[in-house]
C-alpha cells in the first residue's frame, strides 16, 4: 500500500516512545534471574514448580521479539512518513555505546574476580571482549555463560540495516515489508533442518543466530504492522493486533497456557542434556507465540490501564536497568556460593533469588549511573542532524539454550 497520502494521526502519536515497553525489559531480565537461581539451587529439577523455573528462559524470546520490534521500528516509520532512513553508521554508533562499556567491564571484572576463571587465557580474552564465544564449544567463563544471548544479538545488530533496507525498500508497502522480515521463519526452519539431519550440533548452534530468526522477525513485523496502524496506511487484517491489545488478560492467560506445555518433555529435557531438533522447533515455537502474546497488549492499541502501569517511573527504572541485571546477576550467584561456601545445586530457592535481585539491581544501577548513562550522553551529542534513531531496545538479559552446558 502507498504512502501518497499523508498520515491522519499525529506525528507525535507516531514517532514518539513506546515507554510502557521498558518495562518488558526488567519482566524478562527478573524471568531469566529465576530461571539461573532455579538451575544453581537444582530446583528445576526437583520439584513440581521446577518445570516453570526451568522455562524462565522465555525470557530470551521476549528479548528477541522484544529487539527487533524497536529496532526495526524507525526504518518502517522512515518510509511510512517520507522522512530520511536512520544512518547505519549512527545506528551502528549508539548499539556500541549502549552495550560495550558495561560489557567490556562485566567481563574484565569477571574474568578477573572469579577464581574459577584464573588464569584466564588470552584467547578467553579476545573471544569474551569481541562476543565470539559461542562460536566454538565450551568457551563461555563462569560469570559470562548468560553473554551468549548478547553474542547472538550483537550479530542481529550488524545485519539489521542491510535486513532493514531490502525489507522497506523505496516506497511504503506494509504488506510486503512484513511478508520480508517474516522470511525469519524459513532460516530458522532451514537451520533446524540442518540440525534434524545432523549437519549441525544442537549443543553449540542452537546459540547461533539463524536458530532465532524466527523471533527477530516476528518483532520487526510486528514493528511494520504497528507502523503501519498508526499512519492510517494498515489493510484490514492488520487490526486484529489492535483488538488482541484491547484484550490483555486474555493474551496473557494464553501465554499461560503456552507456558504450561512448555514444561513439559515436549519442549525438551529441563536439564543440560542437547534437546533434539524437534524439540527445539516446538520451544521455539512456543516461545515465539508467548513472547508476541505478552507484547501486543503492552505496544498495540489505544491508551489503557495496562500501558498506565507498565509505564510507570518505577517499571521503566526497572527496564533502565535491565541490562546491568542481566550482566551482572550471574556474577552474584557465584559470589554467594563463594562466600558461603555452598555446593552447588544448593541452597534455598526464596533467599537465594531475593539476595541476587537485591545485589543484582545494586550492581545494575552503580553500573547505569557511573558507566552506561554518562557514556551513553555523550555519545547523543554525535551525529544530531541524523535522521530517526531508533528505539531503546535494551540488549539481552537472557540465559543460554538448554543445549548449551553452565560454565
Amino acid at each position: 500500500m502507498s504512502t501518497a497520502a499523508a498520515p491522519t494521526v499525529s506525528e507525535h502519536s507516531v514517532t514518539g516512545r513506546l515507554p510502557a515497553l521498558d518495562a518488558l525489559r526488567a519482566i524478562g531480565a527478573v524471568a531469566v534471574v529465576g530461571h539461573h537461581v532455579g538451575f544453581q539451587t537444582a530446583v528445576t529439577m526437583n520439584t513440581t514448580w521446577g518445570g516453570w523455573l526451568a522455562r524462565l528462559d522465555v525470557g530470551v524470546a521476549v528479548f528477541f521479539v522484544l529487539s527487533g520490534f524497536l529496532l526495526f521500528r524507525p526504518w518502517a516509520l522512515s518510509a511510512a512518513t517520507g522522512r530520511a532512513r536512520p544512518r547505519a553508521g549512527r545506528y551502528l554508533w549508539r548499539r556500541a555505546l549502549r552495550i560495550l562499556p558495561a560489557y567490556w567491564l562485566a567481563v574484565v571484572v569477571c574474568l578477573i574476580v572469579l577464581p574459577q576463571n584464573r588464569p584466564a587465557s588470552a584467547g578467553d580474552w579476545i573471544r569474551h571482549l569481541t562476543f565470539t564465544q559461542i562460536y566454538g564449544s565450551g568457551q563461555l567463563r563462569y560469570g559470562l555463560s548468560q553473554t551468549w544471548s548478547l553474542a547472538t544479538e550483537v550479530a542481529f545488530y550488524l545485519v539489521l540495516p542491510l535486513i532493514a533496507v531490502l525489507a522497506v525498500g523505496r516506497s511504503w508497502r506494509p504488506i510486503r515489508t512484513v511478508l520480508i522480515v517474516s522470511g525469519g521463519v524459513l532460516v530458522t526452519a532451514g537451520w533446524l533442518t540442518m540440525m534434524a539431519f545432523g549437519w549441525l550440533d544442537t549443543a553449540l548452534h542452537t546459540m547461533w543466530l539463524p536458530s532465532y530468526g524466527a523471533w527477530f522477525g516476528a518483532g520487526m513485523a510486528l514493528a511494520a504492522a504497528h507502523v503501519a496502524l498508526r499512519t492510517g496506511t494498515a489493510p484490514a487484517a492488520f487490526r486484529v493486533l489492535d483488538d488482541l491489545a484491547s484484550a490483555p488478560v486474555a493474551c496473557w492467560a494464553a501465554a499461560v497456557a503456552l507456558m504450561a506445555i512448555a514444561t513439559t518433555p515436549v519442549a525438551g529435557p529441563r536439564d543440560l542434556a542437547g534437546p533434539t531438533a524437534a524439540e527445539f522447533a516446538v520451544k521455539l515455537a512456543l516461545y515465539l507465540t508467548i513472547a508476541a502474546l505478552i507484547l501486543i497488549p503492552v505496544a498495540f492499541g489505544g491508551p489503557s490501564r495496562v500501558k498506565g502501569v507498565f509505564g510507570s517511573t518505577s517499571a521503566r527504572w526497572l527496564g533502565t536497568v535491565s541490562y546491568g541485571l542481566f550482566l551482572w546477576h550471574p556474577l552474584v550467584i557465584e559470589l554467594i556460593y563463594l562466600l558461603d561456601d555452598r555446593p552447588l545445586f544448593t541452597g534455598g530457592l526464596l533467599n537465594t533469588f531475593a539476595l541476587t535481585m537485591v545485589f543484582g539491581l545494586a550492581y545494575a544501577a552503580v553500573s547505569y549511573y557511573s558507566v552506561e548513562r554518562p557514556l551513553q550522553l555523550l555519545g547523543s551529542q554525535w551525529g544530531r542532524r541524523a535522521g530517526p534513531e531508533p528505539a531503546s531496545a535494551g540488549p539481552t538479559g537472557h540465559c543460554r539454550p538448554a543445549a548449551q552446558p553452565l560454565v
